[in-house]
């Protein structure tokens, strides 16, 4: 298995890189023989540190997990556990959906992560108006664009996967029916369905 270890505000002593890369190895191998990649950033927020891990699975599923901890293994701790959580879990549900596993489609669909402008502070608040074109909405920046594989899979496996990922949206093909859908995590914890098919 191939694992990237990073710092941000922080440098990644040859300890902990090794301890990272040998546990996560482990912890994923137990599971899946062939591995895949993982990307883990440490980060230091203040007194606290923050381990931050996106697993791609060979089979292309991607898990993410995070952790804060009082010091960096502290951390990587609790995000190993979160980590091998998500992991036994999709093991086990692909032992239940091994039979309904639909196909998987080479269909993809643009991504594009934006950042809000800049804040403006109240008291500049007018000012801004005042400056600001009324017929030109504010832009937001792009910080990353990519395309993702739509995925043909049933309502269970999306919302397995929208567990698994802990993206905030999945969007899939149904592959009750074919058409497009969403499944996504609502404010209030529980999951949303959109599936614009079973309306028509």
């Amino acid at each position: 298995m191939q694992v990237q270890v990073s710092g941000k505000h922080v440098d990644v002593g040859e300890a902990l890189r090794s301890r990272i890369v040998t546990e996560l190895s482990n912890g994923i191998g137990k599971y899946f023989e062939r591995g895949g990649d993982a990307d883990v950033v440490v980060t230091r927020e203040g007194h606290m540190f923050r381990m931050d891990t996106v697993v791609t699975l060979a089979s292309g599923q991607q898990l993410v997990g995070h952790a804060y901890g009082a010091d960096a293994h502290g951390a990587f701790d609790g995000m190993l556990e979160r980590i091998e959580k998500r992991v036994r879990r999709y093991k086990r549900r692909l032992k239940n959906h091994h039979a309904s596993n639909g196909k998987s489609g080479q269909e993809t669909a643009p991504v594009t992560v934006l950042r809000a402008p800049d804040e403006v502070l109240e008291e500049d608040y007018d000012d801004h108006l005042a400056e600001a074109d009324a017929s030109v909405p504010p832009a937001a920046m792009v910080i990353a664009e990519t395309e993702r594989p739509v995925r043909t899979m049933t309502v269970s496996m999306a919302v397995m996967d929208l567990d698994l990922s802990n993206y905030p949206v999945i969007l899939f093909r149904n592959a009750a029916h074919g058409g497009l859908a969403v499944v996504y995590r609502r404010p209030d914890g529980n999951i949303g369905w959109i599936d614009p098919e079973r309306t028509r």
